[in-house]
């Protein structure tokens, strides 16, 4: 009797599909299987292969089945696309899946344990109450826009519009029924605030405590954020043979669309992790902006790359330099030694 070699697992909330195969690739079966009966399913198949596409849920699965013996394997759902045959239905993402994970030059991505699961989540937690405070500024904004009031762009400036608010209704042209609602946005603009601030100070809590992420503040312009962000959700060094590879997992390199022996560089791809992306632009675009003010170093790279460039694709060009920093030491687990300049 031919053994499965291989199962291709195509997940969702309640339903699966499995797409078994044996050595040679042949298919073995496919069949649908209800949520409650999968892991019933894997304990009783012979020790094998499992991949399945890494998506939402995709870590949990993969360490159950690890559990019970399975050599699982989590595969990025673009690289299986190009494996699925026409129409789309969920056996034939699997068998998809199958196929995608028997390719000799396949990558895979790190499965994750809950502790580096939750570690991220503080992270995911922030962008999200960042993201809704700049609602309600937007909303603040926009509603006092209607009845001539404005003031400049940024959270700073909304101290400005809340005395506004706060005026004397004889001495100021805000209908009084008006007024609750924008102090009902205001008071929720302080909690989130103040939410922030206690996600801010446990960051830095976390930050103090974990070598990795102190090793990584040595590095100029890799704050607490960045750092334990960093060490959270970046998988391990140990994966990407060189700093380039990282860089390009953050999607801090051009896409390529380079035939005939003619290399053509198009747009940053911006693939891979956007939080930790994100953070490394924005830490690097302060570096430009000073820079830009006051002056790079005389004859250096900065100065030259602004001198013929725009001062975005530079701020990348730098995020760039800082992810390949970020492996090496990674890589090397030593702290950041500056350059030595070399001597005339």
């Amino acid at each position: 009797m031919v053994e499965v070699s291989i199962i291709g697992l195509d997940i969702a909330k309640h339903v699966f599909h499995v797409h078994g195969a044996d050595g040679k690739g042949r298919a073995l079966f496919s069949k649908r299987i209800s949520r409650v009966k999968l892991l019933d399913f894997f304990a009783a198949q012979p020790i094998c292969t499992v991949a399945l596409e890494a998506c939402g849920g995709a870590h949990h699965w993969a360490r159950q089945l690890a559990q019970l013996g399975h050599n699982v394997r989590l595969i990025p759902p673009a690289y299986v696309k190009p494996f699925v045959k026409r129409q789309k239905n969920d056996a034939i993402d699997a068998e998809a899946i199958c196929e995608a994970a028997q390719r000799p030059s396949m990558r895979f991505v790190a499965v994750k344990s809950e502790e580096q699961q939750a570690a991220g989540l503080v992270f995911r937690t922030r962008d999200l109450l960042v993201r809704q405070r700049t609602q309600l500024i937007n909303a603040i904004r926009g509603h006092l826009t209607e009845y001539g009031w404005i003031a400049p762009k940024g959270p700073s400036h909304v101290a400005k519009l809340s005395d506004l608010i706060e005026e004397d209704a004889m001495a100021s042209s805000l209908p009084e029924a008006a007024r609750p609602m924008l102090r009902v946005m205001l008071d929720l603009l302080a909690e989130l605030n103040g939410k922030i601030a206690d996600l801010d100070q446990e960051i830095a809590r976390r930050a103090r405590e974990d070598e990795v992420s102190r090793r990584l503040m040595t590095i100029p312009g890799i704050g607490p954020i960045s750092a334990t962000a960093i060490a959270a959700l970046a998988p391990p060094a140990e994966t990407f043979a060189k700093g380039r590879d990282f860089a390009a997992w953050l999607g801090l390199t051009p896409l390529q669309r380079s035939t005939g022996g003619k290399q053509k560089l198009g747009a940053t791809s911006k693939m891979g992790e956007r939080t930790l992306r994100r953070l490394l632009i924005v830490g690097r675009s302060a570096v430009v902006q000073q820079a830009s003010k006051r002056g790079a170093p005389k004859g250096s790279w900065l100065e030259q790359m602004l001198a013929r460039k725009p001062r975005m694709l530079v701020t990348v060009a730098l995020a760039n330099k800082m992810a390949r920093i970020v492996w090496a030491l990674l890589i090397k687990q030593e702290n950041y030694r500056a350059p030595v300049a070399a001597k005339a």
